[in-house]
């Protein structure tokens, strides 16, 4: 394909490019007045039908007859005139030129806002019931996208328009739901994928076909939503590759403790290593009615994760705040029992907890592990009642 060319009526306008195509290379087309993007696959590749039959020859077939088969389904399925579909950006066209496939739709701006997590919280709650509205679309029909990542999505806002919306786009990866392609030939982003779409692509035998339903694309979700509220993903240990191989390695994503405790614990849901325990579409609308939920906040001292659930300080720090939470408890026992006469363990570990130090670092301090329970921020913290004594403490005191 090249600038200039027809390929059946497409008049090739720009000059082809694979720049984050994947397996294609793509490039704006025109006809009969109207203006397009026309995407070439690589692979694969559609044998002569008057080929000489080989063993070889029967698998190249075999394979092109089910990617053929593949995205005319899709494109049955998903409708340019289906209700609420607006915010869909289908393929209008699906074709072999020889043994080459190609797929077109309607050109579309593909500027997208850099920084979504710059909104307000209505404009954040607006821009993610579109998104979700238009992956219902899909999922109402048994359709799993396959390859749901920010670069799919794009977030866009006409000049008359109050609210930024989510244009999803690129169902060349789509496919029914518990039907998807064989291991060696579905594709997607290891980044956004699943714990169990990656153990699929590598082969696990424990996870067939039947496992990769729409829950895929809940799991891509709970990560994007995760991205366009705070700027970042979920965290995980460097050593692992995508968030789906952490978890599936037994480690928990650590959250944002700035989301809302209602988006909390939504992405703890959504990002679930068991399919079955995530939410569906529905229930990710649903939770999506105020726009405090999408609200970002500053928590008091005390109500972030317990240290040992959040990102590792080092071990110096990790020892030295021991020896210092030790003391304090010491000394704590010790005025408590001067004053009631007793030790009660009770009294004592609730006030030593409200004197746990801060943390080593406050960006370690702002990740929540999955299962992390958070205090409700609304609720003030009960001030200590005991007077603790903690003696002239001027002594070795490092300058400041």
């Amino acid at each position: 394909m090249k600038k200039g060319d027809v390929i059946a009526g497409y008049r090739i306008v720009s000059e082809p490019t694979n720049a984050n195509g994947g397996k294609c290379i793509w490039a704006f087309a025109e006809k009969s007045g109207g203006q397009f993007f026309i995407k070439q696959f690589l692979e694969p590749k559609r044998p002569r039908d008057n080929a000489h039959e080989t063993p070889s020859l029967r698998i190249r077939r075999q394979v092109a007859h089910e990617f053929e088969e593949r995205h005319r389904t899709i494109m049955t399925r998903l409708r340019p005139d289906a209700r609420g579909g607006g915010n869909l950006v289908l393929a209008t066209d699906f074709f072999h030129e020889g043994s080459t496939y190609y797929k077109v739709t309607e050109r579309i701006d593909t500027s997208s806002l850099e920084k979504p997590q710059a909104l307000e919280p209505r404009q954040k709650m607006v821009l993610l019931k579109t998104l979700g509205t238009s992956l219902r679309q899909l999922h109402d029909i048994d359709v799993v996208h396959g390859d749901l990542k920010p670069l799919n999505v794009l977030v866009q806002k006409r000049n008359d328009a109050a609210f930024h919306t989510a244009k999803l786009i690129d169902f060349d990866d789509s496919y029914v739901s518990r039907n998807p392609p064989a291991p060696d030939d579905i594709s997607g982003d290891s980044v956004y994928g699943a714990p169990e779409w990656r153990r699929y692509v590598q082969h696990d035998d424990r996870i067939g076909a039947e496992h990769l339903t729409c829950a895929v694309d809940m799991f891509a979700l709970g990560l994007m939503t995760h991205l366009y509220l705070t700027g970042e993903l979920p965290y995980c240990d460097s050593r692992f590759g995508s968030p789906a191989d952490a978890v599936n390695a037994g480690d928990k994503l650590q959250l944002s403790t700035r989301l809302s405790d209602a988006m909390l614990g939504l992405l703890r849901a959504m990002t679930a290593a068991s399919a079955s325990r995530r939410p569906r579409i529905s229930t990710f609308l649903k939770a999506l009615s105020d726009p405090k939920v999408c609200a970002l906040q500053h928590r008091r001292p005390g109500t972030r994760a317990p240290k040992s659930e959040t990102p590792a300080a080092g071990a110096g720090a990790a020892s030295t705040s021991a020896s210092r939470t030790s003391r304090v408890r010491a000394n704590l026992k010790s005025a408590t029992a001067e004053r009631t006469g007793s030790g009660e363990a009770g009294s004592e570990a609730s006030t030593a907890s409200a004197l746990e130090p801060p943390p080593a670092s406050p960006a370690a301090a702002e990740f929540v592990t999955g299962d992390a329970p958070v205090t409700d921020p609304a609720r003030p913290a009960r001030p200590s009642r005991v007077r603790i004594n903690l003696g002239d403490r001027s002594h070795g005191r490092r300058p400041s």
